[in-house]
């Protein structure tokens, strides 16, 4: 089950993964999209899915942002949900237009301390990992800038280019193009490490703020309560698919990092994730949806 439409990311990483789990389990996997509510829709029919290990979510940020977004939801985010293992994650990079007057981040952090509030970035929306993984930034290193939100990234990107916004924190896939092709400049990438795609831009924590880290990640996971053999058997061919160079290949092609996990280290990862995008939001003063 995905919670967003076809051909996005989430989309992308379950289709990835529907034939070889298939073949693995002996049945046919079926990738089916209801898209609504930034994936709440879909958690929650999974999450009150028959416990039976025939019905699976692939969360992304999505999952864990919702609790930090909505007042209530239909169901929790950790305690509903039986974790199987990562599927892949991904970096973002901060970019700039190319006459953007700072290099780096030391540089960036420093220009927008010394004219706090003059500077903004866009993202494709509120409460969006891409307008946390800034207010993260702002947090950590003491600056202020203003939030312009788009609906879209590709609005966010034109606005930056047409000289509407000064920063623009993205997916490091999305803007890879136009990072080669010189028409951005990527000032630091998220990752904890520097991401294979772009070797050269250093991350943020080598790069003054050392405990900054933010990754775009896919993960899976059954109902609460699915019996240990259902779990066993789905662990296992999930295991041997994620090990496969058909599956490997695929995650890497749309920019992201193969990864795996236990479920525990997912569940542990996920209750994480929703502790600190929690306190990012009420520190930046975010007002939580109904």
């Amino acid at each position: 089950m995905v919670g967003f439409g076809a051909g996005g990311g989430t989309d992308i990483a379950a289709r990835i993964v529907a034939d070889p789990l298939g073949d693995l389990l002996g049945q046919s996997v079926v990738v089916e999209n209801r898209p609504g509510a930034g994936g709440i829709t879909a958690a929650n029919y999974v999450a009150k899915s028959p416990k039976d290990g025939t019905t699976a979510l692939m969360m992304s940020n999505a999952h864990i942002i919702a609790p930090a977004m909505y007042k209530t939801l239909p169901y929790d985010s950790v305690n509903d949900f039986q974790m199987l293992s990562m599927i892949g994650s991904a970096g973002l990079v901060l970019v700039a237009r190319k006459d953007f007057p700072a290099n780096n981040l030391a540089e960036t952090l420093q220009l927008l301390k010394s004219s706090p509030g003059k500077y903004n970035f866009a993202t494709p929306g509120v409460g969006t990992t891409q307008h946390f993984a800034v207010e993260l930034m702002n947090q950590m290193a003491g600056i202020k800038m203003q939030h312009i939100p788009f609906r879209a990234t590709p609005q966010a990107i034109a606005a930056l280019l047409g000289g509407q916004v000064e920063l623009v924190m993205e997916l490091i896939q999305t803007v890879r193009g136009q990072i080669e092709s010189g028409e951005l400049k990527a000032i630091a990438v998220t990752s904890p490490q520097r991401f294979p795609s772009l070797p050269n831009v250093p991350t943020f924590a080598e790069s003054g703020l050392p405990d900054y880290a933010v990754t775009s990640w896919y993960g899976l996971a059954l109902p609460a309560g699915t019996p240990e053999p259902a779990v066993t058997a789905f662990s296992a061919a999930l295991t041997k698919a994620l090990a496969s160079d058909q599956v490997r290949q695929g995650i890497l092609k749309v920019g992201a990092l193969p990864t795996s996990s236990t479920p525990e280290a997912l569940r542990q990862h996920i209750a994480a994730e929703v502790a600190r995008w929690q306190a990012v939001r009420e520190k930046a003063g975010i007002e939580q949806q109904q």
